[in-house]
């Protein structure tokens, strides 16, 4: 979601995904990722999800998916179809960009969006990244402590008390 940038603030401006210099060229087969922002767009959250990170590349793997009440109970078929279309696991049999921009929900865009309000994808999206920076967050200060905690361990007695003494000084 911090990738993907509006391209001015007018309402209906175009959504643009940036890699501020980090990311690869997608190729050909590579594009199995665009389903998941695709899905990331429609209700807040990602396809894959597990605090275990072996579970998570176990689901990611198989394609192991779904699309869940209520979140997904206004969303359309179509939509679902292009999603499944693009996580498709084999690459081979996996939509391209040129095939999904031709799928019927991306060419009838216009009535579908009109169909639908999303501000519940928008709190979904929010407590998504909110619940993740907290993790974040909280591995951090974790990280911070134990470094702290094996700091203290490794100063010696002797150490502490000739740095209290210049301190006192």
């Amino acid at each position: 979601p911090e990738n993907l940038l509006l391209a001015s603030k007018l309402k209906g401006a175009a959504v643009k995904l940036a890699d501020f210099g980090l990311a690869i060229e997608v190729q050909g087969d590579e594009q199995a990722w665009f389903g998941v922002v695709l899905y990331i767009l429609l209700v807040g959250y990602p396809p894959f999800w597990d605090e275990d990170q072996h579970k998570l590349y176990q689901q990611i793997k198989a394609g192991a998916y779904d699309f869940p009440s209520p979140e997904w109970d206004t969303v359309t078929p179509e939509a679902k179809n292009l999603i499944n279309q693009m996580l498709t696991i084999n690459p081979a049999k996996r939509i391209t960009a040129d095939q999904a921009l031709k799928h019927p929900w991306v060419c009838q865009r216009s009535t579908v969006a009109s169909m639908m309000h999303r501000q519940e994808t928008v709190e979904c999206l929010r407590k998504f990244n909110a619940r993740r920076k907290l993790k974040g967050a909280i591995l951090t200060t974790m990280l911070v402590t134990r470094n702290f905690s094996v700091g203290r361990q490794h100063t010696s007695p002797a150490a502490t008390t000739s740095t209290a003494a210049l301190a006192s000084e």
